[in-house]
């Protein structure tokens, strides 16, 4: 009966994603059927952990995800976990032989936010790699399905993408992440002395990371290609709206996007993607 219990390992994960995060569930609707539960299973693995730093405060946090870490590699060495989410994620990374490293890689940006409030140079890098570029390479697994040669060559693009995408989430939530959680993610830059100036610097940087993220979609796996342009184009839309946003209205307000705004570009993504424009 042990496949009972992994389905509802799986449709647990299902129910982080869809309960967490709209965009993300829309960018995995996009995808071939066969790559829907194993997506699942990586982001409901990284959303919990996300959780015990953003979200458990008044809780025993460093214990908590202490715990987390530990039960994660049991998870991997018994090949079973009574945690339906890590149960589900450690049958994808067995299936899809993720590399141990990259999780190792994640936990560790998710313990920066425990200890870290200012980011240098290296902090910054090291925490968008662990925190977002690793994730991609994560998914990048089970869109290749096994296919090494394939996925060092989409490798590089694959962080790129994941790297513009935590950098317009850092400059979204500039306003919350400083005054709720009191951090600043953007090295050398005190919030108190923001200007257009500054912002501008940071979408430069976004803006590299864009275009090499897309170049990387339009070869990846057609299966896999559609859902990803989807999350891409989000975001895009997000950068879109952000850059036209005065660097005072950044701090003070969380730049969105509407709900039927989403769904409106999935609608015209599958039209771009039906004509092969992408």
């Amino acid at each position: 009966m042990k496949a009972l219990f992994d389905s509802i390992s799986i449709r647990s994960s299902r129910i982080v994603t869809k309960s967490y995060s709209t965009s993300f569930s829309l960018g995995i609707l996009g995808l071939d059927r066969k790559y829907h539960d194993p997506i699942y299973a990586i982001y409901g693995f990284v959303r919990f952990a996300d959780e015990i730093v953003d979200s458990f405060e008044g809780y025993p946090q460093k214990e908590l995800l202490e715990r987390f870490w530990k039960d994660t590699y049991q998870a991997l060495d018994d090949k079973i976990s009574l945690n339906p989410i890590l149960n589900s994620f450690q049958q994808v990374v067995r299936a899809y032989e993720i590399d141990y490293d990259l999780i190792e890689t994640f936990l560790k940006s998710m313990e920066m936010d425990l200890y870290k409030n200012e980011y240098d140079e290296a902090g910054y890098k090291a925490y968008i790699l662990g925190s977002a570029e690793v994730v991609g390479l994560m998914c990048l697994k089970v869109f290749v399905d096994g296919n090494q040669e394939r996925y060092l060559a989409l490798k590089e693009p694959a962080m790129q993408l994941g790297s513009a995408f935590q950098k317009i989430n850092f400059l979204r939530d500039l306003n919350a992440d400083y005054q709720s959680l009191g951090r600043t993610y953007f090295p050398g830059v005190d919030l108190n002395n923001f200007n257009e100036e500054v912002k501008a610097s940071i979408e430069a940087d976004i803006d590299i990371d864009f275009k090499a993220g897309y170049e990387g979609i339009k070869k990846l796996p057609k299966g896999a290609r559609f859902g990803v342009y989807i999350a891409y184009v989000y975001y895009y839309s997000l950068f879109k709206k952000i850059r036209k946003t005065h660097c005072d209205l950044i701090l003070n307000e969380r730049v969105r996007i509407s709900n039927k705004r989403k769904y409106g570009l999935f609608l015209s993504s599958y039209l771009r993607h039906t004509i092969n424009w992408i």
